[in-house]
């Protein structure tokens, strides 16, 4: 298994909109690395749900329930891919930037040292650090 964070703009996709959907395409991305993370998704692998720009939080746990495939929303370019995430579950406690950023433990996570980029690969040990963040008492 693999785990990856994805961003989100809460104002243009949130967490709480994911969840009344059920099921999200995951399309839009026109970053090559960003595009080369999606396509190495697998079925199960566990993804954080990061808000950006607004918030700036992990907020919740979600699931890749289908592999890369063509981004419908260019059909003409055939260099982007699309995946199929599922929620799992919100974070009784959210990760904030500044925690992540002040955590040992996460001192090389790409949302850090990649900023810019839409969709990151995340270590299992930077994965069970952020669980442990946001099960935090």
């Amino acid at each position: 298994m693999n785990y990856w964070l994805v961003k989100s703009e809460p104002d243009a996709y949130s967490w709480d909109h994911f969840v009344k959907q059920g099921k999200a395409v995951w399309d839009g991305v026109r970053n090559y690395q960003a595009r080369n993370n999606l396509a190495s998704m697998r079925v199960g692998d566990q993804v954080l749900f990061y808000h950006s720009v607004t918030g700036k939080e992990v907020v919740g746990l979600a699931r890749v329930c289908c592999e890369s495939y063509p981004d419908p929303t260019v059909p003409d370019d055939p260099r982007w891919v699309v995946v199929e995430l599922e929620p799992v579950t919100a974070f009784p406690k959210r990760v904030s930037l500044q925690q992540l950023k002040a955590e040992p433990l996460l001192q090389n996570l790409a949302l850090i040292r990649q900023s810019r980029l839409s969709v990151v690969p995340v270590s299992p040990n930077e994965f069970e650090c952020i669980l442990a963040l946001a099960h935090a008492t």
